[in-house]
């Protein structure tokens, strides 16, 4: 048993850990997640039995402070703080490519060091997608917590507001669709979903192949583009992914002075590739107010 270990991680400068603490504390599922202050807590699901990490952000490198149940665990838990935290990646080389566009390049300037948020479990953040599909991230917050509250793993050690473990797949992959309270489809695509994860026919962490696992995501129902898109975003690290379809995407692109409709917010962003997630996450972080100046 571990309690404590205190450990830094680094990443490359420019780091907006600010930016990242707010989407983190914004789509907090109770139970699983909290945002004390500065420091964003959060239970593991590990390799050798559960755990809970604090993560503060700092100028010198993210402070991250573990309890395991068994001390090998904490390679694979700062692994999946890192990814998480978007921590390896190269804000420069974005920064460069991105910087001098005429629509996005004002965002990137005004804040170079943003990263794409990821997670700490792909099979977690899938059901979160599927839960999030067209409605307001408070409310999929609130439906995730349900979750967590009826079928979510107690930890036998909490720390703060953290008290659970998010559903596995295979218990949630057992239950009658009928049973969970939302659309019947959605409850559908879930449940399909978690059976084919505890299955073994669908994995999604970092050393899989993204295109293999985006195919395998779209055969299942209820599963289309936005939700596979945000999941390669997200649970497998994807850095070139745009949700053209996505409403706050639309939105930003709108005030920006951008085409909002589909088709012609994939025509503009092709020129943002190899980085279209980055840029995702600009126009999804962008002001709401007056544009930047460009």
């Amino acid at each position: 048993m571990v309690d404590g270990l205190v450990v830094r991680l680094p990443f490359r400068a420019p780091f907006d850990g600010s930016a990242l603490l707010a989407w983190l504390a914004a789509r907090a599922v109770p139970g699983v997640e909290e945002v004390d202050g500065a420091v964003y807590r959060r239970s593991l699901r590990l390799p050798r039995g559960p755990g809970v990490v604090e993560l503060a952000m700092a100028a010198a490198g993210v402070g991250c402070r573990l309890w395991l149940e068994d001390e090998r665990d904490a390679a694979p838990a700062e692994q999946r703080c890192r990814r998480l935290l978007d921590l390896d990646a190269d804000p420069v080389a974005v920064a460069e490519d991105l910087g001098p566009d005429p629509l996005i390049g004002p965002l990137v300037r005004a804040a170079p060091g943003l990263r794409v948020p990821g997670s700490v479990d792909g099979a977690e953040l899938a059901v979160r997608a599927i839960l999030g599909q067209q409605i307001s991230v408070p409310a999929a917050r609130t439906a995730a917590g349900r979750l967590v509250a009826e079928y979510g793993e107690a930890l036998s050690r909490p720390r703060g507001a953290v008290t659970a473990l998010f559903p596995a797949p295979d218990v949630l992959g057992a239950l009658d669709p009928g049973l969970l309270p939302m659309p019947r489809a959605r409850a559908a695509a879930l449940v399909g979903l978690c059976r084919a994860l505890a299955g073994g026919d669908l994995r999604l962490d970092g050393g899989v192949d993204r295109e293999e696992s985006v195919c395998r995501l779209m055969a299942l129902p209820g599963i289309g583009p936005w939700t596979a898109g945000y999941v390669a975003m997200r649970a497998l690290g994807d850095p070139d992914v745009f949700l053209a379809e996505d409403l706050g995407v639309r939105h930003a692109l709108r005030r920006l002075g951008g085409p909002a409709d589909p088709r012609g917010a994939r025509a503009l962003a092709a020129a943002w590739a190899p980085w279209r997630s980055y840029a995702s996450q600009h126009l999804w972080q962008a002001p709401a107010g007056r544009p930047p100046r460009r």
